[in-house]
């Protein structure tokens, strides 16, 4: 007979071993380690203690289904990181750090939704109910029909929401869930995925959507085991920074719409609101050119979006000079030093180097490269670049700049706000947009020259 293993998981990483001990290996906290209960050794093959199953039907690739309905919430920015609305029975994380207003968002949506017509149900295993309507009285919501209710026993919200029969559950959040059968404390990693699992089982068993709220750990991951994610339907990250005033609502897996669609909120006293044009807001503080401050045209999910990188280049004291980033990759932005000492003879040893993106936004897309260059030479050579002037390219380890997607929506979205000239990489289709004088480049050398004159 085969031996059962014992499996101990971290509750703050989610790193699974096969012993117990009073520091995590992999992300170094202290007491985190709990012993993972087996729920079952597993079916047997064929059948189950000597009973058999029914018959799975099945179908073809060509069966045509209905196209899925979908509630909007009266925010166009969340439907538009949902894909178009919410989906009945689907079941959605919600990740963020601390404060940064998830339970503020998730109130503001009940609220559209409720008065939408859906039946909405309010869980707060944080929060007392009283708490929870202050919050709704400030943000002018007390007369929104959402039914609040304060448990974190999952037995006894599951045989409640059984017997209320809602369209919508709002769970803040999944790491206070309780589940008896689990001998575990919560938060642990077995309570999180027992908790997941049977919540996501009830929203596509009832065709009721699910929204669960999830806590971060120290680096920005939903703090848990990662087969949550892999559980649900939706998977959001709200970001910011706590002295800006803008949110990001991000959607990183989406099996009902577009993956790394993104919303824009700004923070204000009565809640978030929305942010229509969120170049424009990005773009708005620029105030008197300078040098080390370039326009980027991006692209988040369908999206197109100009943001302010800022570069400043110092002398440094110290025998390794500093590379802080803010918003971007610090791995790459070495990559970005690296070729530009190589490829174009333009050295930063002995310099200090400060990039940060404006806003609070956070850029991930490789396209970022050639405006992050252009920053870091116009904070060097202290070379105002033209503010009305955008750059957007992929630089490779040769030197070469590659072609990005959806250059013609970056360009349209430039125009809008009034840029005339703008720096791209070649290669892709003719691109031509009224009103923007576009100058294509092979290599970062060829820019270098034509922009600041040297290389």
């Amino acid at each position: 007979m085969a031996k059962n293993t014992a499996s101990y998981s971290c509750t703050a990483c989610g790193n699974v071993t096969t012993k117990w001990s009073g520091r995590c290996d992999a992300c170094g906290e202290w007491n985190t380690i709990v012993e993972d209960k087996g729920i079952s050794a597993g079916p047997k093959k064929g059948s189950i203690g000597g009973m058999r199953g029914k018959t799975i039907e099945m179908s073809d690739l060509r069966t045509q289904e209905a196209p899925l309905p979908r509630t909007n919430s009266g925010m166009d920015e969340l439907d538009r990181v949902l894909g178009g609305g919410l989906v009945p029975a689907s079941a959605i994380l919600v990740g963020g750090d601390p404060g940064i207003g998830k339970s503020t968002l998730l109130l503001q949506a009940a609220a559209q939704f409720a008065r939408a017509g859906q039946k909405t149900i309010y869980i707060s295993g944080e929060e007392a109910r009283a708490q929870v309507r202050m919050r709704a009285q400030r943000l002018g919501l007390a007369d929104a029909p959402v039914q609040l209710g304060a448990e974190t026993n999952l037995r006894d919200i599951l045989t409640t929401l059984e017997a209320e029969k809602p369209d919508l559950v709002i769970i803040d959040s999944i790491q206070t869930m309780w589940a008896d059968t689990v001998d575990s404390a919560p938060g642990s990693v077995s309570q999180v995925r027992a908790a997941a699992h049977e919540l996501t089982t009830f929203a596509k068993r009832n065709g009721v959507s699910v929204i669960m709220v999830g806590h971060v750990t120290k680096d920005g991951q939903i703090a848990g085991p990662r087969v949550v994610e892999h559980m649900v339907d939706t998977v959001l990250y709200f970001e910011g920074e706590r002295g800006h005033q803008f949110r990001i609502l991000r959607s990183v897996k989406n099996r009902f719409g577009a993956a790394d669609e993104i919303g824009v909120f700004e923070m204000s006293g009565g809640g978030l609101v929305e942010v229509t044009n969120p170049s424009a807001l990005f773009l708005s503080d620029r105030g008197t050119p300078s040098a080390g401050s370039v326009v980027f045209a991006g692209i988040e999910g369908t999206r197109p979006v100009l943001v302010e990188f800022q570069a400043l280049v110092a002398p440094s004291s110290l025998s390794q000079p500093r590379r802080t980033v803010v918003g971007w990759d610090s791995g790459r932005l070495s990559m970005i030093l690296a070729v530009l000492e190589a490829r174009c003879a333009i050295p930063f040893a002995g310099l200090d180097v400060y990039l940060n993106v404006a806003g609070g936004m956070k850029v991930n897309e490789p396209a970022a490269d050639l405006a992050v260059a252009a920053a870091l030479l116009s904070a060097r050579e202290d070379v105002i670049i033209p503010t009305d002037t955008v750059i957007f390219g992929e630089i490779s380890l040769s030197g070469a700049l590659r072609p990005v997607s959806q250059m013609e929506n970056r360009l349209k979205e430039a125009q809008k706000l009034g840029f005339a000239n703008a720096f791209g990489p070649q290669g892709g289709k003719d691109v031509k947009i009224e009103g923007i004088n576009l100058g294509r480049l092979g290599d970062l050398t060829t820019f270098v020259g034509d922009v600041f004159g040297a290389g």
